[in-house]
């Protein structure tokens, strides 16, 4: 049984399930859980309105999810919004993102609103190279506003239990591959799985020392790692 995780929160799921079939995937849409999936979930327990500073493209993830009168924010990686200049307005009365004003933003979470990352990843891999994710973001309103987000994705555990509670499998029967050490490998171990580090996407010299414990095996491609569990650990 296989699930396919992501932080990804710049294309909803249906998009990215499009793109991944046009690559030849075999793969249904329950087979996918991404962190706007465990986003969407945690504002639905939480029964609030959510101001949504996302991508666009995310956007339909969150159908049917009341926003007016918003009570939370939700934010999660808008490249083309989150730069100096927009960070800068946020202290100023100018509008934010998503047709929402800085000010709004600002009061929410002074107000005590809860803050809700989809994930904190310090950098993703883009084709023109690695790109700052939305954890510098995340922490630059936590500072400006006192305030402590609730995380919902890698390397979170609650992403990795959500993920697999439609596989009825325990953390210890299932096993991680992923290119980012602390997220994908060292969340995994963290709520007893295996995690296998591939030397791919975002991976970088080292990264296998960077976690403790170790990642259980570093392998050069995701097909190497399939043949090690194939052929050592089934």
């Amino acid at each position: 049984m296989v699930r396919f995780v992501t932080n990804t929160t710049k294309e909803s799921k249906k998009d990215l399930l499009e793109r991944l079939k046009k690559l030849e995937f075999d793969i249904s849409e329950d087979e996918i859980f991404t962190s706007l999936t465990a986003a969407r979930n945690l504002v639905e327990q939480k029964q609030v309105r959510p101001m949504l500073l996302v991508d666009d493209r995310a956007l339909p993830d969150f159908k049917g999810i009341q926003t007016s009168d918003p009570n939370a924010v939700v934010i999660g990686l808008a490249p083309d919004h989150f730069h100096y200049q927009i960070l800068n307005q946020a202290f100023r009365e100018d509008s934010l993102i998503c047709q929402v004003t800085s000010e709004a933003v600002k009061r929410l979470l002074l107000d005590g609103a809860p803050l809700i990352a989809v994930h904190k990843a310090r950098y993703y891999k883009r084709q023109d190279g690695l790109a700052l994710g939305p954890g510098p973001f995340v922490t630059a309103l936590e500072h400006a506003t006192d305030t402590k987000a609730t995380v919902v994705g890698k390397p979170e555990k609650t992403f990795f239990l959500e993920a697999l509670r439609s596989t009825g499998c325990e953390p210890e029967e299932a096993i991680m591959i992923g290119d980012d050490c602390r997220d994908d490998v060292g969340g995994a171990q963290n709520v007893g799985m295996l995690g296998i580090l591939v030397k791919t996407g975002k991976y970088r010299a080292a990264d296998e020392e960077k976690i403790n414990p170790a990642p259980y095996l570093t392998c050069d491609s995701f097909p190497h790692a399939v043949d090690h569990i194939l052929q050592h650990l089934l």
